[in-house]
């Protein structure tokens, strides 16, 4: 079986889904038909650019290009994972534990199936190393950055806990130990759906596209399946990894727990949801106190500041 290549005119077609829903959506009133074409367009201009790119990258097939790429490519899922967290560890604790647990966990689950599985010639093939990059980096993202979400939170809302299970003569990681498991076990549930559902509920992407392209099922099974194991180990060791360090971080050399070590966003005090309440409610406040007092508006700057 031959596969079908698309025309121009084929791939405009598909967007008549997106452009009946837009349509919808501004005779509803729903405001989504802007956002949601932008975002059709964006995606359209991202995947062209990255086509044209992939073209010259494989024309070239070049270790250092294809190096080069799969690094860059790994510098952005670390600026990704380590600022999807609502709280942040100080001095770029969030930035060193994404770089440790993305680059180990990508780049030693790559070289292995490159090396062992796939066995391309030659080995730094870009045509299987990018696109399989790519397939773990999406999984270790979920993986880290879900697991370090859950991490600070947990510190966040058991810290009363940890303290007084430190009190009663527990370790440092005694203590954090219930954090670290619950934490790695939220990071891997997408791990642990994905694999129980492929087959059953869902047919995987890779597979689907090998499928698409004509290959004969039993081979984009296999295929399937040795990448979803792949994944699976990638995400796995993104995810322990990625709590561990956290935990490591919130513990300083003599064993202490420094739950100092973690600040949320700063937002400036002017553009907090509070900031404009207090001010609200210390203006209402001098506004009644002048009715009773005539004269006393407005209130004095000896008096009480009105603090954001």
């Amino acid at each position: 079986m031959n596969p079908i290549h698309l025309s121009a005119w084929d791939v405009g077609l598909a967007a008549v889904s997106v452009l009946a829903n837009a349509a919808a959506s501004l005779a509803l009133g729903l405001r989504l038909h802007r956002p949601m074409l932008w975002s059709a367009v964006r995606m359209v201009a991202q995947l062209v650019l990255v086509g044209l790119l992939l073209r010259i990258v494989f024309h070239a097939a070049s270790p250092w290009v294809t190096a080069g790429l799969c690094l860059l490519m790994v510098a952005a899922t670390v600026r990704e994972a380590a600022t999807r967290p609502g709280a942040r560890l100080r001095r770029g604790g969030n930035f060193r534990i994404s770089a440790w647990a993305v680059s180990l966990s990508s780049i030693a689950t790559v070289v292995l199936a490159l090396l062992t599985a796939i066995r391309p010639d030659p080995w730094f093939d870009p045509r299987f190393a990018i696109p399989l990059m790519g397939m773990v980096l999406g999984t270790v993202l979920n993986a880290v950055s879900l697991g370090l979400q859950d991490f600070l939170d947990g510190l966040r809302q058991g810290r009363a806990g940890i303290e007084a299970r430190l009190a009663l003569g527990d370790t440092t990681r005694q203590a954090l130990a219930p954090l670290v498991r619950a934490a790695a076990h939220k990071a891997m549930i997408p791990l642990f759906n994905q694999m129980s559902a492929a087959g059953i509920i869902t047919l995987p992407g890779a597979m689907t596209g090998q499928l698409l392209a004509g290959m004969d099922p039993m081979e984009a099974v296999k295929y399937q399946i040795m990448l979803m194991l792949w994944l699976s180990g990638a995400g796995a060791a993104a995810a322990m990894a990625t709590v561990h360090l956290a935990a490591r971080a919130m513990v300083d050399e003599r064993q202490r727990l420094r739950l100092g070590a973690r600040r949320r966003h700063h937002v400036p005090a002017a553009m907090r949801p509070t900031a404009f309440f207090r001010a609200w409610s210390g203006t209402g406040r001098a506004r009644r106190s002048s009715r009773a007092h005539p004269g006393a508006w407005p209130p004095s700057r000896r008096g009480r500041p009105m603090r954001c």
